[in-house]
């Protein structure tokens, strides 16, 4: 709520004399079964308290308090003011005034502003043949007879600053509540109002209004099929009143057939056949009607677009038009409350009013439809392509098909932008690979896994790799190339092996060597064989993990590949320190680490450092081994390698300890078993737990871990 100035007529009149002034008592009955809302209540509270003068405005000459309560319709708008104003009718004891101003009802035809004074004035007891004719008369009356009077005056369902402003009191005694769908531009900045923008109810709230509506009983009766209620109505009132409408008019059905059908029919179990207003669908759609044909489109182009939220970049994609053209519609469904803008530039719509909006897309032309999604889909394709070269610019660079025409990828500068894009992209990304698999566009399913393989490994996102590639491999019998198929294998066994799937993972990796063997891809049996070495280590056979990691540097001699032939240079140091061969380890990771230098590769020298680390630790140079482990960690760091600095941490805190720096291993090891803790990774956080636990008293900790999760690949 917010203070807006008082609008006065330059027309002085007074009320003609009667016998009694009226005292008008217009509010409707308070909302039955009102539940919730308490913050929103306790806003409009302070509101009036907060007033310049308190209860004795007037007095202080201070202006009319106006408070404009904005949302979606069905959000609650109209409940909550006149909940309020039941609530505190003793501050309003002149009497309450109210109109439907009809903005968006299922007539298109809003209120006139003189229809509503003229209703105003009959409330107020003026005689018919006293009012003037002309409209601006006809409000400096109304506000002459409001003058000093402690009144409430309710705008309901305004369309418009337009229409509300000649119902405003003069008289800073009075307090005014308006409701809309649309944010009132002028009404907050010409005349203070407060905006009070209304969301969807806290779970609590929904669960109580759900109480409310069906009793305590029935709801602790079916404790998880009203948590799915309020799940499916995404805790939106008006589909929350609906479904406990049809729920307590069914009271031998229990709630979780409610829930079923709710949850199979979507919003057609919200529509109602006759009563519009007992429909969300319909309410809803008195939202579109002062939209232009384009923005309509754009709404219902958002309604089909992959992902919980978008961007302009992407939207303009979506839908082909101009930026500025894009951003004046976006603004407009914000303004209508169809639409949410939220931080970094992000618009988001409540799950029914994109499902809504999806309904609507089905009536624009199957080719629209179509061509915004393929457009939508190579927009993130793209960018996604392009910020996994700025992440891992020595990784195979494998070409998707060309964009869409009319699609616009975002230009990324660095990698610092470009993780930064993909971890804000991540859900919308992961969500357009899934449309892609129900579109057939098997091109961009696979091109999609490839693209986020990086920064999934880099942020330990497993289940997502995992998923990614199990709809890729799927995906590669489709294409033409035969080494989609051997890659979707092998990177799908690499992620099987690191969620412990290591059976499963195996028979992948047989699958990626028979067929690169089959088509005679010698580069892909060595990155093949490269991943075999790790799942044989997370299987406990170094010696076999280590015959892998000799045949795939053989392999990639032969090929003259000399960065991936860095690679496995380090893995092969790798295995051999495990097995305890330090001489032929430090031979090798000293000769990966000067190759890594040499092609400006972090990655791979970090992984390299990690593993000199390692054998200096086991070797008893545990100086060393801090240095190494410290250069490792500021450029896993600095790449974004969350995944692997955990496992560094925990390594470093060893090295720490056998020097007796226990301050400095306590505090490697906690950050450690926060990470491992964030990532999901519950066993090695228990391990870094008992760590802690003993460090006081075990003068020199055991030997680093032969089991940490980070793998040699270089990256």
């Amino acid at each position: 709520m917010v203070q807006a100035g008082a609008v006065h007529g330059d027309v002085h009149l007074h009320a003609p004399s009667s016998p009694a002034p009226a005292v008008p008592r217009q509010l409707p009955a308070a909302p039955g079964m009102f539940a919730g809302r308490t913050a929103e209540l306790a806003v409009l509270d302070r509101a009036l308290a907060d007033a310049p003068g308190g209860r004795d405005r007037a007095a202080a000459g201070a202006a009319v308090v106006i408070s404009a309560i904005g949302g979606a319709g069905g959000i609650g708008k109209t409940w909550l003011a006149v909940a309020w104003a039941h609530r505190r009718l003793e501050r309003f004891p002149d009497g309450q005034l109210f109109v439907d101003l009809r903005g968006f009802s299922p007539t298109d035809n809003p209120v006139d502003p003189a229809v509503a004074v003229r209703g105003f004035l009959d409330a107020l007891g003026v005689v018919p043949d006293r009012v003037p004719t002309d409209l601006d008369a006809q409000a400096a009356l109304y506000r002459t007879l409001v003058a000093g009077k402690r009144m409430l005056v309710v705008l309901d369902n305004a369309a418009t600053s337009e229409q509300v402003v000649p119902l405003l009191p003069g008289s800073p005694s009075c307090t005014v509540l308006v409701t809309g769908r649309r944010r009132l531009a002028s009404l907050i900045d010409r005349h203070g109002a407060r905006h009070l923008a209304l969301r969807v109810l806290a779970q609590d709230e929904a669960r109580a209004l759900l109480m409310a509506r069906l009793g305590p009983d029935r709801v602790a009766a079916e404790p998880v099929a009203v948590e799915e209620l309020v799940e499916l109505c995404g805790a939106y009132p008006l589909a929350l009143a609906i479904t406990a409408r049809t729920a307590a008019t069914r009271p031998a059905v229990p709630l979780a057939e409610v829930a079923a059908e709710l949850r199979e029919l979507g919003l057609e179990a919200l529509d109602h056949d006759t009563d519009p207003a007992a429909s969300l669908p319909a309410v809803l759609s008195w939202s579109l009607r002062r939209l232009t044909d384009e923005q309509r489109t754009v709404f219902a182009l958002l309604g089909i677009a992959p992902g919980p939220d978008t961007t302009l970049p992407a939207v303009v994609s979506l839908t082909d038009l101009p930026s500025d053209r894009i951003r004046r519609a976006l603004s407009v469904l914000e303004e209508a409350s169809l639409l949410e803008r939220r931080s970094q530039g992000r618009y988001a719509m409540h799950d029914l009013v994109r499902a809504y909006a999806a309904a609507i897309a089905h009536d624009l032309p199957e080719q629209v439809r179509e061509t915004a999604l393929r457009r939508v889909m190579d927009f993130h394709l793209h960018t996604a392509v392009a910020a996994d070269r700025l992440l891992n610019p020595h990784r195979q660079l494998l070409h998707p098909d060309p964009p869409a025409p009319g699609t616009h990828p975002y230009p990324l500068p660095d990698a610092a932008a470009a993780t930064a894009w993909l971890e804000a992209e991540h859900a919308t990304l992961l969500a357009t690979q899934h449309a892609a698999v129900t579109l057939e566009r098997h091109h961009v399913v696979w091109h999609l896994a490839w693209a986020l393989d990086t920064f999934h490994t880099r942020r330990g996102h497993w289940r997502d790799t995992l998923a990614s590639w199990r709809a890729a491999l799927n995906a590669s019998v489709h294409l033409p190339v035969p080494a989609t198929r051997s890659r979707a294998h092998r990177l799908l066994g690499h992620a099987c092996s690191q969620l412990g799937l290591h059976e499963e993972a195996t028979g992948h990796l047989e699958q990626a060597l028979a067929l690169a063997a089959r088509h005679h891809d010698s580069t892909e049996q060595a990155h093949t064989h490269r991943v075999l070495a790790i799942i044989w280590e997370r299987r406990g056979d170094d010696r076999q993990a280590l015959n892998h990691a000799r045949h795939a540097l053989d392999l990639q001699r032969t090929l003259d590949q000399p960065e991936w032939e860095t690679d496995s240079l380090n893995q092969v140091g790798w295995y051999a320190a495990r097995l305890g061969d330090f001489a032929t380890a430090r031979e090798h990771c000293h000769a990966a680490l000067t190759l890594y230098r040499h092609h400006h590769n972090p990655d791979g020298e970090a992984a390299t450092l990690d593993s000199l680390g390692f054998i200096a630790h086991r070797t008893g140079d545990h100086r060393q081994a801090v240095d190494h482990y410290h250069q490792a960690l500021t450029l896993f760091r600095t790449h974004g390698h969350i995944y692997q600095v955990a496992d560094t941490l925990d390594s470093l805190g060893h090295s720490h300890a056998a020097l007796g720096h226990h301050d400095q291993a306590r505090a490697v090891w906690q950050e450690a078993s926060q990470l491992y803790r964030d990532q999901g990774r519950d066993t090695d956080a228990e391990r870094a737990q008992r760590q802690l636990d003993d460090l006081d008293s075990t003068p020199t900790p055991v030997k680093p871990p032969q089991d940490t999760d980070g793998d040699k690949t270089g990256g």
